[in-house]
């Protein structure tokens, strides 16, 4: 089976842009989004960073920003396969109301490199929203600091209950 259609995440590009996840990560913070990255190969790295236990999305620098990356917890939170997620606008991750705060958040994180404590309301394909919380959002730079995007991550979110009660 091609990688490239099984595995999307492994493609030559994608495996360069996970490694620039990375290290604009580290970067920022000063921490590591994955342990021992320093031991591992891209492809290693790859697949664990696609197969975590917490989320990790990245978008371009489009003017309307198309994701480009998205875990296996993301793309099972926004209900969404692999083609499907990264042809989206990450406007469509949040739901029209809270999309001006979103984009003060990410201007915030392009002025000052990232933020973090971030807490939010996000919709997934099939309209279920959910709390993101304690995200980190951070600008996605090469090593001579070109800005090629931006990415999040975190490992808390809760479904947020639309029932309504009828008594």
């Amino acid at each position: 089976m091609n990688p490239n259609q099984s595995e999307p995440w492994l493609q030559e590009e994608l495996l360069q842009h996970i490694q620039l996840l990375l290290y604009s990560f580290h970067h920022w913070t000063g921490t590591n989004l994955l342990p021992d990255c320093d031991r591992k190969s891209p492809l290693e790295i790859a697949n664990e960073l696609f197969n975590a236990d917490f989320v990790v999305v990245s978008h371009g620098t489009q003017a309307d920003p198309i994701l480009n990356y998205g875990n296996q917890q993301a793309l099972s939170l926004w209900k969404m396969d692999w083609q499907t997620f990264t042809a989206t606008p990450s406007r469509y991750t949040a739901e029209p109301i809270e999309r001006s705060e979103r984009e003060q958040l990410l201007a915030q994180a392009k002025s000052q490199g990232y933020i973090s404590n971030y807490r939010g309301i996000r919709i997934a394909s099939t309209g279920e929203r959910f709390y993101i919380d304690q995200a980190i959002i951070w600008n996605v730079v090469d090593p001579q600091g070109k800005l090629l995007g931006q990415a999040a991550t975190f490992r808390h979110w809760e479904a947020i209950d639309t029932a309504q009660n009828t008594d």
